[in-house]
């Protein structure tokens, strides 16, 4: 299916298929800066209009349809909101939320059925030193009208500029039990609340599964299937690791955050249980894909549809 690319200069670039605006891609941030200032999708929807990224929901404000985070790095926050606080909790500390910084597109490609961008970024904290360069690449591909569903693909190179390591963590890591929560992170319109949660192995789908027995696991991929409100319909979302991101040659092993009550959202979390430290100069990547699909899809199904597309 042919895709089609519209830029709104300086605000944000909107992709559309089947006369359906797949995603919008924000990169002018919006002005609360204890938000964390950062790109982000919003909105995200399936071949047939339905969105399925939630904005800035009245429980987290910064919560922001599909962005990539950092909850806590080296003493600041780039997830946005309050900071949590062995022994105090969250507390509200605006000095210690940062943002990221847009720096330009160097790739914006459209073919027929795919377009790509490269984006740079850098990561400033609060008070304005540079800490991080980010290599940013998001892909659209793979839209196919017959098997409903279409298929993103996120990348990202992070380089420590500073003259100290970074040290990446995520509030267990500062003392929360299982809640691990950091890295790339979707938040889920108000009606996937109480979705189904399912991996390879384990309950499926129709068997009730549980997002609870999911947390802080490990595995290849990830889905979320919700009964949608308005409309008659089912919608379903794949969240995917690329081999390399579970190989032992990755900076650190990757966990789920994942919740689907009191609130649906999941995240790539790269430093669930401990930190992290990226020495100056040096850098790390990830690969992730997050598949996009009308229907109350199974195991089985996305299996098939993963196994079908190659990285």
């Amino acid at each position: 299916m042919t895709i089609k690319l519209i830029h709104t200069q300086g605000e944000h670039l909107s992709v559309e298929a089947g006369g359906v605006e797949l995603l919008r891609y924000v990169y002018r941030p919006d002005p609360v800066a204890f938000e964390s200032r950062k790109p982000y999708i919003h909105p995200l929807r399936t071949l047939a209009g339905h969105q399925v990224t939630g904005y800035r929901p009245n429980d987290h404000r910064w919560h922001k349809g599909l962005q990539m985070t950092a909850s806590h790095l080296s003493g600041q926050n780039f997830w946005g909101g309050n900071s949590y606080i062995h022994g105090e909790g969250y507390q509200e500390l605006p000095e210690r939320v940062g943002s990221m910084r847009h720096d330009g597109f160097p790739v914006l490609a459209l073919e027929d059925d795919r377009f790509t961008l490269a984006e740079d970024l850098t990561w400033v904290a609060n008070g304005g030193q540079e800490w991080a360069r980010e290599q940013r690449g998001i892909t659209v591909h793979s839209v196919d009208q017959e098997a409903g569903a279409w298929a993103l693909d996120w990348t990202i190179k992070l380089t420590n500029i500073r003259e100290e390591p970074l040290h990446f963590g995520s509030p267990t890591t500062a003392g929360r039990e299982m809640a691990g929560y950091t890295g790339l992170q979707w938040r889920g319109p108000r009606d996937f609340t109480g979705g189904a949660v399912f991996g390879p192995e384990g309950p499926d789908r129709a068997e009730g599964a549980d997002a609870g027995k999911l947390m802080g696991t490990q595995g290849p991929w990830l889905a979320f299937t919700a009964e949608r409100d308005d409309v008659d319909a089912h919608s379903t979302l794949v969240f995917a690791h690329a081999p390399e991101n579970l190989e032992s040659t990755a900076i650190h092993a990757s966990h789920w955050f994942v919740r689907s009550e009191p609130i649906p959202t999941v995240a790539f979390s790269w430093a669930f249980f401990e930190e992290f430290a990226l020495p100056p100069g040096e850098s790390f990547t990830y690969r992730y894909r997050v598949v996009v699909a009308d229907g109350a899809w199974d195991r089985d199904r996305v299996a098939a549809y993963l196994e079908a597309l190659p990285w």
